[in-house]
């Protein structure tokens, strides 16, 4: 358990330092789109969102360990999201692989940039002015996009891991057996409230334990699906105020 809590806190960490730069420059396409009034691409907009989101959930996660590696199946089944959503994200920022920044001008790409391509450069924009910082910066958010497809696999690949070596420790049954002697001719069995004791042998029945486990497994879960649920309505309005 030690080991998968130390690779979960290491490879959110990785998420976190390559999450912060992308939203990072995005942040900066939006706005310049923003304030020319000219709507954001799809493929920039996407991997903005999904990093604004990932970012703020790989923070929660990491300060809330505690709590988060006893809903492990959750957190593994949201990363799995957001390694869907980057992987869209990824996919319609495509075009950007193929380009040269030292020649940019000159690609197909640079036309569909809007205030930040060829309609900034005949427009005078001046977020056009600079456009190999542009290209560097696309091809930088779509690296990191990569990169984070596959740490959110991992960290899903740990989640499911921490989930079912918990489910295999846990007896299912709900019975625990403890043996106090190895004699072969063991006295009839005796039951005391909810401990049967044959000879050397005690069996403890804890039926009500695995209800409990349960119960107490999907509070946490509820509580944590109302926590993100507010996380999310937060971070929307946030967007919304920016945009």
């Amino acid at each position: 358990m030690a080991i998968s809590g130390f690779l979960f806190i290491s490879w959110r960490l990785l998420e976190i330092i390559t999450l912060i730069p992308t939203l990072g420059m995005l942040a900066y396409f939006v706005r310049g789109y923003v304030s020319s009034n000219v709507l954001t691409p799809d493929f920039i907009l996407v991997l903005f969102i999904t990093s604004v989101l990932a970012a703020a959930w790989a923070i929660a996660t990491t300060i809330a360990y505690l709590k988060a590696r006893h809903s492990a199946l959750f957190v593994a089944t949201v990363d799995l999201g957001f390694m869907a959503c980057f992987i869209a994200g990824v996919y319609l920022l495509r075009g950007i692989s193929n380009e040269s920044c030292t020649d940019f001008r000159d690609g197909g790409f640079y036309l569909n940039l809007g205030p930040f391509g060829y309609l900034g450069s005949q427009t005078g924009s001046r977020w056009a002015v600079n456009v190999n910082k542009t290209c560097a910066m696309l091809k930088a958010s779509f690296a990191f996009g990569i990169m984070n497809v596959i740490f959110f696999f991992i960290t899903f690949c740990i989640g499911t891991t921490v989930t079912t070596a918990t489910r295999t420790g846990t007896p299912e049954s709900g019975v625990k057996l403890t043996s106090t002697d190895t004699s072969i001719d063991d006295p009839p069995a005796e039951t005391t409230g909810g401990r049967t004791v044959h000879g050397g042998h005690t069996t403890v029945i804890a039926g009500n334990t695995t209800s409990k486990c349960r119960a107490d497994a999907f509070m946490e879960f509820s509580s944590h699906t109302e926590g993100l649920d507010a996380l999310l309505r937060t971070l929307e309005r946030g967007v919304i105020a920016i945009l």
